[in-house]
């Protein structure tokens, strides 16, 4: 495991600007398929990307995280991020004297993606519009923490099962999330019943089977939406196994609040 000891002093290659305050504000640019492998940082993270469209997976599940989202990562937990689409990431790192000084350390103790509403928006794209006066700064960087108690766990998180059996079962799905994959069949490859099959991915990802596979489903959705150019709607949806456009459609907006359509033009 990689801890970056310096990860603000060592970046290369963007813009970093220190409030003086204990946070640091990072602009950097990433083509897609860039990936930042397993690591994770000494200070907490607000991580956005203005444009594009990101993975982010951390022990406890992976984060499909188009424009509307933003991640929250806590210090020294193990991160990785998968570059789908060109993506323009603005970071806010926060010292965790920082969040302790404002009584947000208890309440940002664990991974979590936020829907970023308006002023989230526009509060981080203020932080980088070049304008470096420091009492506008603190209360922008405020305002962003603030807007984070709002938050709550995006329909585009895929929870990993930590049980083995029940972990196995699904990495085979996430393999081949297109297929139809049958609980009956997968039980037996994983050496249990059906039945104890449905409750563990119950029990470890508060999701039924059916349910967990329709988020890997559009999962695989958004990646391709986002990493590939002029794609068939139509055709996606029977790659799918959708028995119709309007039958993905609804799923998929059910996920993300968008159509495929409105999805593929905002990327």
């Amino acid at each position: 495991m990689r801890i970056a000891e310096t990860p603000i002093t060592a970046i290369r290659g963007g813009s970093h600007r220190a409030t003086g305050d204990g946070v640091h504000l990072v602009a950097r640019h990433y083509r897609r398929g860039v990936r930042l492998d397993t690591h994770m940082h000494r200070e907490a993270q607000l991580v956005y990307a203005a444009r594009g469209t990101m993975q982010v997976t951390t022990p406890k599940g992976r984060w499909l995280v188009p424009p509307d989202r933003a991640v929250w990562v806590p210090a020294r937990l193990e991160h990785s991020i998968d570059v789908l689409a060109d993506i323009d990431m603005r970071t806010l790192y926060f010292d965790l004297a920082w969040l302790s000084r404002e009584a947000r350390s208890a309440s940002l103790d664990a991974e979590f993606v936020v829907r970023v509403s308006r002023l989230l928006q526009e509060a981080i794209l203020a932080l980088f519009d070049g304008r470096n006066n420091p009492g506008r700064t603190e209360l922008l960087v405020r305002l962003a923490v603030l807007e984070l108690h709002h938050a709550e766990d995006a329909t585009t998180f895929i929870p990993l099962p930590q049980e083995p059996r029940c972990r196995r079962a699904a990495d085979i799905v996430l393999r081949d999330p297109t297929a139809a994959h049958e609980i009956e069949t997968l039980a037996r490859q994983v050496g249990t019943s059906a039945r104890t099959l449905s409750r563990l991915f119950s029990s470890e990802t508060q999701l039924s089977f059916k349910s967990w596979c329709q988020r890997a489903r559009i999962a695989t959705a958004i990646e391709q939406l986002s990493m590939e150019a002029n794609v068939s709607v139509k055709q996606l949806a029977a790659d799918l196994g959708y028995a119709s456009v309007p039958a993905f459609s609804h799923a998929f907006r059910q996920v993300t609040g968008k159509t495929p359509t409105e999805f593929a033009e905002a990327k």
